[in-house]
């Protein structure tokens, strides 16, 4: 991808290409019951919330790692084991940010909040990569994001 390319692309706002209808949960939802969510939405993780505001992000591998492993039940609830240490940008951001955050954090998934905390909604390297023209400058954009080499730095 030219820098010109990757110019355009990256100076449009996080709220232009955000996905706004999230699927959210909330901290007293069990393992099974966010489980259930993520399978019947197909992600790999969620954002926790508490009315509006963004309190926390689960992520499959937060279940497997932080519950099963260490024996929870099936009933305990999500915020015991949901990250609060959360990496966002805001609506207004560019897009360059999110992708700096995706690469420098190694994360997949940025939520979009608003000044107030609450969420606005998230980007994913998905949403980034339809921002793209052809095949190759998504190849590229999720290889660099998975890998955590920086736009940036070329």
């Amino acid at each position: 991808m030219s820098e010109k390319e990757f110019s355009a692309n990256a100076r449009k706002r996080c709220r232009e290409i955000m996905t706004s209808k999230v699927t959210t949960a909330t901290r007293e939802m069990t393992l099974q019951e966010v489980a259930v969510l993520m399978r019947d939405g197909d992600m790999g993780s969620l954002p926790i919330v508490e009315g509006k505001k963004l309190i926390g992000m689960v992520t499959d591998r937060d279940i497997v790692v932080r519950a099963i492993a260490d024996g929870k039940d099936f009933t305990t609830q999500i915020g015991e084991v949901m990250t609060t240490d959360i990496f966002s940008v805001k609506p207004s951001d560019f897009v360059f940010e999110a992708i700096r955050l995706m690469g420098d954090k190694q994360i997949r998934r940025v939520p979009v909040v608003e000044e107030s905390g609450d969420l606005a909604g998230i980007i994913s390297m998905a949403d980034i990569a339809l921002e793209m023209e052809d095949e190759r400058e998504i190849a590229e954009t999720l290889e660099e994001i998975s890998s955590g080499k920086a736009f940036w730095s070329k």
